[in-house]
């Protein structure tokens, strides 16, 4: 049975009727293929079909236990026998990346809707991160299921053989291993004994906007681990271009709401979010890497410069304490990355 037929069925026990119309969606960077399905009543829904059971069972899962929790997470309509086909709750065309494009294409300068929208959206994070997080079952999510020392060197790694490697730039391998050791106790450090959620991509692109409010989609690479990750991976993201007053706002907001959770001690919250923005980067690089130096996509190449821009910024506090990291960034800084970019893009 084809991924359409199946849907339909669940379309149909869903909503008494079979669809009149199934229309392929944009599969972005997944290998997930994704389905509107309507029908004359104005009923809608979206359809997934994904070849890798576990992690179609992990957002199950997630979205299920989010709803639980009333988080605006998509409602599960119903999933197939063989869990490769599910059938979710229709948040829309319009996502938070897509609101955002005025003040992103102004080079930062968001106006205050735009500003409303981003704030909304940091209040909703410690939400998720606590909530959702305090009894969520870790057996059900994709391994590896907590923010750990294997996880932090998987990313680092990700950055010296998906970014460093290819410019063929030199450098000290062992002691660039010695301050990834001494990066990966730093992030340990920050309180990893909450039972809290790391969404991981919480991204702009990643929130929709189906009655003006924040929701969340494509969480099931979550795991269990520190509130600082997801703060720099939105706020530190290249293509956004928030300038620094608009995110010490959303810093401000992001712990404001936290505080009405849990106790916060804001100097060492920040002192923290500086190495995960560090951090970040990093695996940021090592992504950009795969997808522009490697497999050429001119996006990623072209947000290569606005990641390193963010890590200028961060250097000069971290030199002392990473200085083999330090130097290699001092060699990517001046490195010209236009001939990996093809006179055809």
């Amino acid at each position: 049975m084809d991924a359409t037929t199946t849907l339909a069925a669940l379309f149909r026990r869903r909503f008494g009727q079979p669809p009149t119309a199934i229309l392929p969606l944009p599969r972005a960077g997944s290998n997930r293929a994704y389905f509107r399905l309507t029908d004359e009543g104005g009923n809608t829904a979206v359809g997934v079909r994904g070849n890798d059971i576990a992690e179609n069972r992990t957002f199950i899962y997630l979205a299920r236990h989010f709803k639980e929790h009333q988080l605006p997470a998509p409602e599960i309509f119903g999933v197939s026998d063989d869990e490769s086909a599910y059938l979710q709750e229709d948040l829309g065309t319009c996502s938070l990346y897509d609101a955002l494009q005025q003040g992103r294409e102004a080079g930062g300068n968001y106006n205050p809707n735009e500003i409303d929208l981003l704030r909304q959206t940091m209040r909703l994070l410690p939400h998720l991160q606590i909530e959702g997080g305090a009894d969520l079952d870790a057996a059900r999510l994709l391994s590896p299921a907590r923010f750990s020392r294997r996880t932090v060197m998987f990313d680092l790694n990700y950055f010296k053989y998906c970014f460093l490697r290819p410019t063929d730039l030199p450098f000290d391998e062992v002691a660039l291993e010695d301050d990834f050791d001494r990066l990966a106790d730093r992030l340990l450090q920050a309180d990893t004994t909450q039972h809290t959620f790391l969404y991981r991509d919480f991204q702009a692109r990643n929130i929709m906007l189906p009655d003006g409010r924040p929701h969340i989609i494509d969480f099931q690479g979550g795991r269990i681990g520190p509130l600082h990750y997801d703060v720099a991976s939105f706020l530190w993201q290249a293509s956004a271009r928030y300038p620094s007053t608009l995110r010490e706002l959303l810093i401000d907001t992001y712990l404001d709401e936290l505080a009405t959770l849990q106790p916060v001690d804001r100097t060492r919250f920040r002192e923290q979010l500086s190495l995960f923005v560090f951090f970040r980067l990093l695996q940021v690089l090592g992504a950009y890497g795969l997808r522009g130096l490697f497999e050429r996509k001119p996006y990623f190449l072209r947000s290569i410069p606005l990641a390193l821009s963010h890590l200028t910024d961060l250097r000069a506090d971290l030199r002392a304490d990473f200085p083999a990291l330090d130097a290699v960034l001092d060699r990517l800084f001046s490195f010209d990355f236009q001939p990996f970019i093809s006179p055809a893009q």
